[in-house]
């Protein structure tokens, strides 16, 4: 985990490869019908795509560049809007990816036999956070990670939280109290603590972040669905002002 909370920025080259191609896959019309504006649009796509191929095959060329530059103009709506789509998701994927990277690389000092007092003649083995157990004791020195959730038994120290709360200034922890519980992920930056891990693996706040992150979903803003009705009414109408032309036409000659 960085020391530092980086802000991303708006066009991350990780982040748009994977919306350019999540854009594709969201062409799927069930999940394009999810967003009843678009799925009109797709089915334009889809229809103005069969009239070039049908004026290429029959050799009709008169209205041929007039119907690819409509067809060019819909497919790009919809892939556009799906690009947009997945831009957003991929932020709360890519912070997801952080959170579970920083978790797997994060390594533990697991003290071996008699926990004792003090850290001097304590034997330590250098350990993957993942391969801890509830119960487990390990040794956090300064700049080091705290690799689980756990109660200090041992030692006071000045702990770095901004990556999970979001604090700034760091908040002291000691044995013994109501400040002694310590959380995954979080950064010693001066002194020692002893932490007795009280959760095993997949069952850290750390981990729940990660699964709130990964199954969250946007709440739309009330501008956004007001504007999600609009459209939808509008297409409404555009459809029907469409569908009607012919008949008129006909019914005028």
């Amino acid at each position: 985990m960085a020391e530092k909370a980086h802000t991303r920025p708006l066009f991350d080259p990780p982040i748009v490869k994977r919306a350019i191609k999540d854009a594709f896959i969201k062409l799927d019309p069930r999940q394009v019908a999810r967003n009843p504006v678009m799925f009109v649009v797709e089915v334009g796509s889809v229809l103005t795509t069969l009239l070039v191929i049908r004026d290429v095959a029959t050799g009709d060329t008169s209205n041929l560049l007039f119907t690819v530059q409509v067809t060019l103009w819909l497919w790009f709506t919809v892939l556009f809007a799906n690009f947009a789509e997945a831009m957003a998701e991929g932020r709360g994927k890519a912070q997801a990816d952080t959170l579970r990277k920083a978790k797997t690389e994060t390594m533990a000092n697991r003290i071996v036999g008699d926990v004792g007092e003090g850290r001097e003649w304590v034997k330590t083995q250098h350990v993957p956070a993942s391969d801890l157990r509830k119960g487990d004791v390990v040794l956090v020195h300064a700049g080091e990670f705290i690799p689980g959730d756990g109660e200090i038994v041992e030692g006071v120290a000045s702990v770095d939280e901004s990556a999970i709360t979001g604090e700034s200034a760091p908040v002291i922890r000691e044995a013994g109290g109501d400040r002694s519980a310590v959380t995954g992920g979080t950064r010693v930056i001066s002194d020692w603590i002893k932490v007795r891990v009280t959760s095993n693996p997949g069952e850290t706040f750390l981990d729940r972040m990660i699964a709130l992150v990964e199954g969250a979903e946007r709440q739309k803003t009330p501008n956004e669905i007001a504007l999600n009705i609009l459209l939808a009414g509008l297409t409404i109408i555009f459809l029907l002002a469409v569908v009607t032309l012919l008949p008129y036409a006909l019914y005028s000659v």
